[in-house]
């Protein structure tokens, strides 16, 4: 199994940059996608969702409006979109995929790093004047 993120750099605040995972290895549309971040010193935290069918996306508050993910099931792959950055979105930022499709999973899993079993490696984001 393998998730590859990439599309971090450096960035100047309100400036927008896409993330890209790319994935194989494991039934792709079966699996919710994820994408996480985690600055110096910070817990790992969930900024982003998407469902295994891509019928619902996930956000939370800090990034709403701002940030957006998506995923094609034709290319094993998944994105964030992510506008208007501010110096405090600088972190290292994860793809994550977790089984969905056929087990118990309520949109509170959907926010819980412990849901997802595949990981990337992390993409570095820089946000800053």
């Amino acid at each position: 199994v393998q998730l590859q993120a990439s599309g971090g750099g450096v960035v100047q605040p309100g400036e927008s940059l896409r993330l890209s995972c790319t994935t194989s290895g494991f039934t792709f549309n079966t699996h919710a996608l994820g994408w996480f971040r985690q600055a110096p010193g910070k817990e790992r935290e969930f900024v982003a969702g998407v469902s295994w069918t891509g019928g619902r996306t996930y956000n939370v508050d800090f990034v709403m409006g701002r940030f957006y993910a998506s995923r094609d099931n034709a290319k094993n792959a998944m994105y964030l979109q992510m506008e208007r950055l501010k110096p405090e979105d600088t972190a290292v930022y994860f793809c994550a995929a977790g089984r969905q499709y056929g087990v118990p999973w309520s949109d509170a899993d959907t926010f819980r790093p412990q849901s997802y079993n595949y990981w990337g490696q992390g993409t570095q984001v820089t946000v800053s004047s």
